[in-house]
């Protein structure tokens, strides 16, 4: 199976891209909204603005490793969750 459901570039969306990048022909917008903004711990590079998470800074999503990255926090979010909840 090829990778090519990890990539989606959105040319033609009036915010693209929506971080500032060096090279916009790798820029991913799979993730158009990060599935991991609700994470405090999210592993990005992130600020906070008078309580409100503030990811203008993270690329995480829209690089070339940012789905295996996602699907694997989110993996070890579970995890994490299951053991306290002692369903392992």
């Amino acid at each position: 199976m090829s990778d090519n459901y990890k990539f989606f570039r959105h040319d033609n969306c009036e915010y693209f891209p929506c971080h500032k990048v060096k090279d916009k022909e790798t820029f991913n917008c799979l993730f158009c909204y990060c599935p991991l903004y609700f994470l405090e711990n999210c592993g990005g590079n992130k600020s906070d603005f008078n309580g409100v998470k503030d990811c203008s800074n993270c690329l995480i999503p829209h690089s070339k490793n940012g789905y295996d990255y996602i699907i694997n926090k989110i993996r070890e979010v579970n995890k994490e969750k299951r053991a306290k909840n002692n369903l392992t």
